[in-house]
């Protein structure tokens, strides 16, 4: 796992307009999973266009500070 934001933003960038899992941790000891599309990544930020059959909302954005302290987790889909 890369250590730092820089990083983590190029490894990112290799992965633009793939399929990926978000797994969030959304209180104690509760997990939330999200399938959808790595779309961009900005200086401080990166996007997340969920599938919409699964979802209520249309995309969401992270920092990258939450993949550094493990707040969120990405999951690739391998092909």
């Amino acid at each position: 796992m890369p250590t730092t934001l820089v990083a983590i933003k190029h490894n990112l960038d290799s992965h633009l307009g793939e399929s990926l899992v978000v797994v969030a941790q959304a209180g104690r000891k509760k997990v939330t999973r999200r399938k959808g599309r790595l779309t961009k990544t900005y200086r401080a930020v990166f996007v997340v266009d969920l599938d919409q059959d699964q979802n209520n909302f249309e995309r969401v954005s992270y920092s990258y500070t939450d993949l550094l302290t493990k707040n969120i987790e990405l999951e690739f889909d391998e092909m």
